[in-house]
């Protein structure tokens, strides 16, 4: 094409500019005639190479560009199939979480509660150990230094405390300490099973105190479920062979002041968010708000109540396994905080409350069996019915 082209145009040239031509002819020798020819000829001859060497170069590179569109789209076929089968796995692996995250974080919520109960009636009794109020100060001592250190790794977030905050936390603090104190000694003088039935009459105190205060009604399934309640408690306490009235007595104490604790926190809970900086309070930072505050308020009663002297001489204190025990149950103490707030995201306040009420199950019979606890059929038909009425309780709140 291209040496043709050459053609067209010197013979346009020779019929469009004759006289030019003749000029040529006339000035120009027959071997000066034959080389510009043959220069010619050479000319046309080269562009013909180049042409076909172009040709061949443009084959050649369209023969490389198809084969690299052919490796890119095999290239590109591999990475959206790995990024596609990437995207399975990690859709199939998110699914997989889903639904063994509420199971994991459950069952780790229903081990910690079960063993802080059980180890502290081991610590109480089985070790024989007459300060409750030490046992509370050690283990409210390692909640809040496990606390301090998480926070302090990054781990956790927890409010900055001030004088302000601090102030606002203090009545519903003494209350907590009452509560943890009374507990303790309610869990020595009566067995596992009994204080989980007498339990349930803090939920009876907390709903009339909701009726008072917060004018909060209840459906009559829910009234229906605390008098079966207050049955199971009165049934229980007249047929339980190892009646003991001290240790009565302090959970009545223990039941009021959780009840007392879980209406006044609703109220102390929006006075405390006005205090920080943030507007906001998680539970971390009222876990370490309780613990943390307890401190010195435990430390005035174990002098008050002469604990102090019994600490330094008992024999008890000198075990390492004591120790282990009691720190095991403070650790406990904290995870119990972690692993509700991380099942009650897992799954919801419905789920939450109503496994809650299953627990006081295995929680009782190994109360039972552990410490072999003397047994009427009918104390075991009262606890039977607690833990009913218990489960029926909490399927009412949640209809």
């Amino acid at each position: 094409m291209s040496s043709d082209f050459k053609l067209d145009i010197v013979t346009q040239h020779d019929l469009e500019e004759p006289g030019l031509s003749t000029t040529i002819n006339s000035k120009l020798s027959l071997d000066e005639k034959a080389t510009t020819v043959h220069t010619i000829f050479n000319g046309i001859h080269e562009q013909g190479k180049l042409s076909i060497n172009n040709f061949a170069t443009n084959t050649e590179r369209r023969a490389l560009n198809d084969r690299f569109l052919k490796a890119n789209k095999v290239t590109v076929g591999d990475n959206v199939s790995f990024h596609v089968n990437g995207e399975e796995k990690h859709r199939l692996h998110g699914s997989a979480n889903k639904k063994s995250g509420p199971l994991i974080s459950g069952t780790a919520y229903c081990i910690s509660s079960c063993s802080m109960i059980m180890l502290n009636k081991v610590v109480l009794s089985g070790f024989n150990f007459n300060a409750g109020i030490s046992l509370m100060f050690y283990q409210n001592f390692i909640s809040t230094l496990v606390v301090v250190l998480l926070a302090l790794s990054g781990r956790i977030s927890v409010e900055k405390l001030n004088w302000r905050l601090v102030r606002v936390w203090i009545p519903v603090n003494v209350i907590f300490i009452g509560m943890l104190v009374s507990g303790m000694y309610s869990l020595k003088y009566i067995n596992i099973a009994m204080v989980t039935i007498l339990k349930n009459v803090t939920n009876i105190l907390t709903a009339i105190g909701e009726l008072y205060l917060f004018r909060k009604r209840q459906n009559p399934k829910v009234w229906t479920a605390m008098f079966l309640m207050i049955i199971s408690a009165v049934s229980g306490g007249v047929t339980d062979l190892s009646f003991d009235a001290v240790g009565y007595s302090w959970q009545i104490i223990n039941c009021v002041l959780t009840a007392s604790y879980s209406l006044t926190l609703r109220w102390v809970m929006d006075e405390a968010k006005k205090s920080t900086k943030s507007g906001s309070l998680n539970e971390v930072s009222m876990v370490l708000l309780n613990n943390l505050l307890s401190l010195p308020f435990a430390i005035i009663l174990i002098f008050l109540f002469g604990e102090w002297d019994y600490v330094m001489h008992a024999n008890v204190v000198k075990l390492p396994v004591f120790w282990a025990v009691a720190t095991a149950s403070g650790l406990l103490g904290l995870s119990i905080s972690f692993t509700s707030m991380w099942f009650l995201h897992q799954t919801g306040p419905t789920t939450y409350s109503l496994v809650g009420s299953l627990n006081k199950i295995p929680v009782s019979i190994a109360g039972i069996l552990v410490f072999k606890v003397p047994l009427s059929v009918s104390n075991l038909f009262s606890i039977l019915f607690g833990l009913f009425a218990g489960v029926f309780f909490a399927r009412a709140k949640i209809s």
